[in-house]
């Protein structure tokens, strides 16, 4: 018995120690230096974004672009839906009064407005961007391109006071709005799709985006007229990362709910503008190219400009410059008097 006794004990510690060296790990080799660096360094994957912002999306985008003429006469600020909009376009519409082209495509607003006429630069403009137009008039050269189907849109002279409501506590014609919502029912009534995407911007990681060099540029002045009537400033809010805008010296806000309008890229352009009638109307050049100052997380830097797939965008040296991803204003200014005079930058 004590024979079977010792046997048995042999076969139980066999059994555990080969138990024992199943169960045991192999030795785990520390990580080097540069494989910790590498996993710091990684930025999260974003799998989807928007084409004019650079912003993260939920799902893939799809929406058509809307672009909208908007009114930017003393007498219909502050204006509605602009602190919504991805680009907006500010150009000179007739005489020394600057006209916005606000294109909406990552956010809704609920309202817009005032919306003012058409003029075929603007309209060219919302083409190369595959956008739905929306305006309330024209000029001669603006109704030749609409008459023909030049770009898909909804003009407020046909639906005025259907899609197009009049505001009581302002005068004609900077009391002309329309909704998002009734935009989305024009263009159904049209039968027009909805789904069309702009071309897009190249936009800085997170990361890159707080190494931009430049000069100093925390103020920006531009100057459309002697009375002043149209000029616009920015300045930088280093606490947001982001440029607050100014007409007249008041800040450009929301009229329906006071939110400011914020951008994080103020790109100004200076391209040839020719006088084309006695109302002060122009032909402005938006294809050939041309000097610009691109305006970023308080730094300035020279660039040209150019048109590419219908998409005005910075480049240097040939290489597209990319966006910090955010909303981006576009000033263009006259060749004459030129950059030099129409803007002024300060630290």
């Amino acid at each position: 018995m004590k024979k079977w006794a010792v046997a048995t004990a042999a076969v139980v510690l066999l059994f555990s120690g080969c138990s024992k060296e199943k169960v045991k790990e192999p030795e785990k080799k520390p990580k080097t230096v540069e494989q910790v660096v590498q996993r710091e360094e990684q930025e999260p994957q974003i799998k989807y974004t928007y084409p004019l912002t650079g912003i993260a999306a939920k799902q893939e985008p799809e929406q058509r672009a809307i672009a909208v003429m908007v009114n930017n006469h003393p007498k219909a600020r502050p204006q509605s839906g602009l602190n919504k909009a991805d680009i907006v376009y500010e150009i000179l519409a007739e005489g020394d009064i600057t006209r916005f082209l606000a294109v909406f495509q990552s956010e809704k607003p609920g309202n817009i407005g005032p919306v003012r006429s058409a003029r075929d630069y603007y309209i060219k403009l919302a083409k190369g961007l595959n956008a739905l137009y929306i305006a309330h008039g024209f000029s001669p050269e603006a109704k030749k391109l609409l008459n023909n189907n030049y770009v898909d849109n909804i003009n407020g002279i046909y639906y005025d006071g259907t899609l197009f409501k009049r505001s009581k506590n302002r005068k004609a014609p900077h009391n002309s709005y329309i909704t998002y919502e009734n935009i989305l029912k024009g263009a159904k009534q049209k039968k027009y799709s909805m789904k069309s995407l702009p071309p897009g911007f190249q936009f800085l990681t997170e990361k890159d985006s707080k190494k931009i060099s430049g000069d100093e540029a925390n103020t920006v002045e531009i100057t459309y007229s002697k009375g002043g009537i149209s000029d616009s400033s920015f300045d930088y809010d280093s606490t947001l990362g982001q440029y607050k805008r100014f007409s007249g010296g008041k800040q450009t806000v929301d009229l329906d709910t006071n939110g400011p309008v914020l951008v994080e890229n103020i790109f100004i352009i200076e391209t040839v503008h020719r006088f084309i009638d006695s109302y002060g109307r122009r032909d402005v050049d938006l294809t050939s190219g041309g000097k610009g100052y691109l305006l970023q997380k308080g730094r300035v830097n020279v660039v040209n400009w150019e048109n590419r797939n219908g998409l005005i965008v910075p480049v240097k040296d040939g290489i597209e410059v990319k966006m910090v991803p955010g909303k981006t204003w576009v000033n263009v200014v006259p060749t004459n008097p030129g950059l030099q005079k129409s803007v002024k930058i300060a630290p």
